[in-house]
């Protein structure tokens, strides 16, 4: 969960989240490859199209296009997770190599290793990725997650996900909806992946845990780069959201498994896509704890293309 978190929270996610539905969908699954960076955003499954995609490709150390991306700057305590991080929009935290990835750097000057970090956090100007009525909806992203260990990663959080477009014209988290597609904490070589949705603390979606995959393994997610996919698919009865790791369908959740109108007011609209690199926080925490003095210095999240298909109802 990226927007309200607690470590009592997240520590509930874990447990719960290791219980919650799984399965497999009926729509077309992502291409199942780990990427060799760089690559060119791939094509659309079978019966998709491309709707928008960035495959990054800019200079060396330039930042990300105000055509397509927006900084979210300031200190980690304004996104209500804990985090302890400075996003800032300095090319020192957020650039593009000039090799076709994005880069998303945390650095810390030296000091006490629970303050003193910076990183980089940005979201998509649009917030018109969805599926419509009878449609389908996939966002995919090649990733390699901060390439370092337990030993010395923990309270790194990288993530990649996705809020709903209602959030930017006054409805409230998480009634608005929020996907959480890919999240590790702490270099555990793992993903997981969370609807948040209905009213927080509580209601039907057990907020501020969300509905949960629990922690999934993620062999190589540190060393390589791999494909982190949802699907919103509104063609099928129930409605689902299914989250895809190098084209295998790991966890699944059905419209009914909350009431019609918290899902409809969480899922059945656009989204923005967000990246960010975060630093400490409720989910590391719940993990072990955030950064300490084991912790190293410029860890990086980096990309390799971003893409959304839909297939039409």
């Amino acid at each position: 969960m990226r927007l309200a978190l607690t470590a009592v929270a997240v520590a509930a996610l874990s447990l719960a989240g290791m219980t919650a539905a799984t399965g497999t969908g009926s729509a077309a699954s992502p291409t199942a490859t780990t990427a060799v960076a760089p690559s060119d955003v791939p094509a659309p499954p079978a019966g998709f199209t491309t709707t928008w995609s960035d495959d990054f490709n800019g200079a060396a150390n330039t930042g990300v296009p105000s055509s397509d991306w927006k900084y979210d700057t300031g200190p980690g305590s304004n996104f209500g997770t804990g985090e302890i991080e400075t996003m800032t929009d300095s090319t020192s935290n957020v650039y593009e190599d000039g090799s076709g990835h994005l880069v998303l750097k945390a650095l810390h000057d030296g000091s006490d290793p629970a303050s003193g970090w910076t990183s980089g956090r940005i979201e998509t100007q649009s917030d018109s990725f969805g599926a419509p009525a009878g449609g389908v909806v996939m966002m995919q992203s090649s990733i390699q997650q901060p390439d370092l260990t337990t030993a010395n990663g923990a309270g790194y959080w990288p993530a990649f996900w996705m809020l709903g477009s209602t959030l930017r014209t006054g409805t409230t988290w998480p009634t608005s909806g929020e996907v959480d597609i890919l999240e590790d904490i702490n270099a555990r070589s793992s993903v997981f992946g969370t609807l948040h949705c209905g009213t927080n603390p509580g209601g039907p979606c057990n907020e501020s845990t969300g509905i949960g995959s629990g922690e999934q393994a993620c062999s190589g997610c540190q060393t390589g780069y791999h494909t982190y996919a949802v699907q919103i698919d509104r063609s099928t009865s129930p409605e689902q959201i299914r989250w895809y790791l190098d084209g295998q369908n790991y966890f699944t959740v059905n419209s009914t498994q909350v009431d019609a109108t918290t899902w409809a007011n969480a899922v059945d609209h656009p989204f923005f896509i967000i990246y960010d690199l975060a630093m400490g926080g409720g989910f590391p925490d719940a993990f072990g704890g955030g950064p300490n003095a084991s912790t190293v210095s410029g860890g990086q999240m980096n990309i390799d293309y971003v893409a959304v298909y839909n297939k039409a109802p």
